[in-house]
């Protein structure tokens, strides 16, 4: 998709929509895989092992893309990828914590009912609920852009439509033109001709005075002769 000029790079926007799922699913995980035990604590802490890896991956590309925007949008990706950093950074040292957990000490601590782990759960909602908010943020964005994105292709179309209407009255206007320079050629035509006429009809008419004169000349000459 394409990045338009004071928006954000729709690569970006995949890239996060992408991380803040795998987030909020690894801050399930890790609320299940806290109460589970056996393989079942095993199989979550290997997915939540798994989708640490791929959150990394994607922040890794996001920190690229962020990179190649202009200074004034490049500051905001990345301090949101700091922030994105710290989350998942949290969620790997839960990762290590559910490891590090023995069946015994976690059956002990949920009997017991101590308020750390009740501090823990609440730390994990709230980052589940903050996860969830951000993948809310970046579907709007992902919305917006397409909808600026469907603007811009009408904008588009409507530009070219003028354009071709500006073209077609110019290529009429250049037929126009044309026609008058025909015409224009033919009155030059016509005024040369009449020009050549007239000059041919003084000649005629001089000669024809001419001969007038001449002709009451040798009259006169005959008269005054007798």
């Amino acid at each position: 998709m394409k990045s338009f000029p004071g928006t954000m790079s729709q690569v970006f926007d995949g890239y996060e929509r992408q991380y803040c799922e795998i987030s909020a699913n690894l801050s399930h995980l890790c609320t299940s895989a806290s109460v589970a035990d056996g393989e079942q604590k095993k199989q979550k802490v290997s997915e939540i092992a798994e989708g640490i890896d791929e959150a990394d991956a994607l922040l890794r590309k996001m920190d690229l893309e962020a990179r190649s925007m202009p200074a004034g949008i490049k500051a905001s990706l990345l301090a949101k990828i700091r922030e994105y950093r710290n989350d998942l950074n949290t969620l790997k040292t839960e990762m290590k914590k559910l490891n590090s957990t023995n069946p015994s000490a976690r059956d002990d601590l949920l009997e017991s009912g101590r308020p750390d782990s009740m501090q823990v759960s609440a730390d994990q909602r709230g980052r589940l609920m903050m996860s969830t908010e951000r993948l809310n943020k970046s579907t709007d964005r992902v919305k917006e852009s397409r909808r600026a994105m469907m603007e811009t292709e009408e904008l588009g179309v409507s530009i070219l439509h003028d354009l071709h209407q500006q073209r077609q009255s110019l290529l009429h206007a250049n037929n126009t033109l044309h026609g008058v320079d025909d015409s224009i050629g033919r009155s030059k035509k016509i005024l040369t001709n009449m020009s050549r006429r007239m000059n041919r009809n003084k000649w005629i008419i001089a000669s024809v005075i001419g001969a007038f004169v001449l002709v009451i000349i040798l009259i006169l000459y005959f008269k005054l002769s007798r």
